[in-house]
């Protein structure tokens, strides 16, 4: 985990004799409650959207969806495993989730 956060917490990260810099400059930021998954051979994708069924109460629920992420299936296995230790973490801190 200590790497995983390296990478999230600084700019730089040692691996072996590579070092990563992040650039951050063309980061921007989006909020998703939902999201859906969908695969192929050679990608998976990942769709991140809102439900804002707070709005109403109603047999119907739109998903804005606003972020596509695409990638191979061996990024998708790495972000996995760190998006499982991360809840791991989370559930240390704060306790399970339902």
């Amino acid at each position: 985990m200590s790497e995983e956060r390296a990478a999230t917490n600084g700019k730089a990260m040692q691996i072996g004799q590579t070092k990563i810099l992040w650039d951050d400059s063309k980061l921007r930021t989006t909020y998703a409650n939902v999201c859906n998954v969908a695969s192929t051979r050679e990608e998976v994708m990942v769709l991140f959207g809102t439900n804002q069924a707070w709005k109403d109460a109603s047999d119907e629920v739109t998903v804005s969806l606003s972020d596509r992420m695409l990638m191979t299936p061996y990024a998708a296995k790495r972000l996995h495993h760190m998006l499982g230790k991360s809840i791991e973490e989370y559930e240390r801190q704060h306790g399970k989730l339902g």
